[in-house]
């Protein structure tokens, strides 16, 4: 069976890119999103993405086929939102294992035809964990600062329950990704360790934070510096940013990053800056540019993209990698 970890040290390995951009070439609607199983589901439905894993799972195992055609070697499991505190949204709390244990075999069953096609390279598949729709260290009230939307103890069973259906479902590793709050990381950090006890499995750990934007930090506060050191407790295959930035202005940060860490790096940038209409218009060739300054600053072991990425721009990222080494761990790196 195939080893991330060997692979990691063969390659530079390709993560896909949006789902939420290529879900919305479908233009679904409310009826498509309720399917035939929620028609009448009393909550509105539309946006809710992971939900398609069950209304339209041809779709969502097709944008993974691209994504692994276009050159990727991880794709991630339709899963986002996929915890309790989030699907709270859409009154679907009880559908959060269903919803994360679907997502995963789907994922698995597409992974399997690629490697079967071709064992020289596998393929593997992510968890995605996202942040939720909450932060443990920051108040939503500015009158009341000492307020707190979601506790580290709610965070942690939530998080918990979407890990558990993940490992069922046959995910490869586990990306706790998007990260705004260290401490919901944290939480999920905490969490996958308390299943891998339990289950006496181990399983390799991609942590992906967000830098918000030009001031170099997170949006609870933490310089590159101080996020790596929340969370390099953890043993971790990798850690990384993803979101907010394009490729060209996450650079610095990925570089203070690559600079002070053991772990394997990784990075799925936006493509470019949103314009006045939220879109992004940046093309898979300028994106390809910018990531192969990645690549001759020898900063880089995974890559893929984030919002308004699509295979196109894994396909040209893919590309431009096959040419470059993978970044080489320093043991004299500072480890925390």
């Amino acid at each position: 069976m195939a080893n991330i970890e060997e692979e990691i040290q063969k390659r530079i390995l390709i993560l896909d890119g949006a789902m939420g951009t290529m879900l919305q070439r479908y233009n679904f609607t409310e009826a498509d999103f309720r399917g035939e199983r929620f028609k009448d589901y009393p909550s509105p439905l539309q946006g809710n993405n992971d939900l398609l894993s069950l209304t339209q799972p041809q779709a969502i195992s097709d944008i993974h086929r691209q994504y692994f055609e276009a050159g990727a070697d991880i794709v991630e499991t339709n899963t986002f939102s996929g915890t309790t505190i989030a699907m709270a949204d859409y009154d679907m709390e009880d559908l959060v294992y269903e919803l994360n244990y679907e997502s995963a075999k789907i994922a698995k069953y597409v992974a399997n035809e690629f490697t079967q096609k071709n064992p020289k390279k596998p393929r593997f598949v992510a968890g995605s964990i996202g942040p939720t729709n909450r932060t443990a260290s920051l108040s939503p009230d500015v009158n009341k600062p000492e307020y707190r939307a979601v506790t580290f103890e709610e965070l942690r069973l939530a998080y918990k329950q979407q890990i558990e259906a993940l490992v069922d479902g046959g995910v490869d590793l586990l990306l706790v990704e998007t990260i705004f709050d260290t401490l919901n990381a944290k939480a999920a950090l905490f969490a996958i360790e308390e299943v891998k006890e339990e289950r006496n499995i181990d399983i390799p750990i991609m942590v992906s934070g967000t830098i918000t934007d030009a001031s170099g930090r997170t949006l609870s506060g933490q310089t590159v510096e101080a996020f790596l050191a929340s969370i390099s407790h953890v043993q971790l295959l990798s850690v990384g940013f993803n979101c907010a930035l394009g490729a060209e202005q996450l650079q610095p940060y990925l570089k203070r990053l690559a600079n002070e860490t053991t772990f394997y790096t990784s990075a799925h940038p936006n493509a470019g800056l949103p314009n006045a209409f939220g879109e992004y218009d940046e093309s898979a060739e300028e994106m390809q540019a910018y990531i192969e300054s990645y690549l001759k600053d020898d900063l880089i072991n995974i890559i893929g993209g984030c919002c308004g990425t699509n295979p196109d721009h894994i396909k040209a990222i893919a590309d431009v990698s096959a040419n470059y080494k993978p970044r080489q761990i320093s043991v004299q790196a500072e480890t925390f």
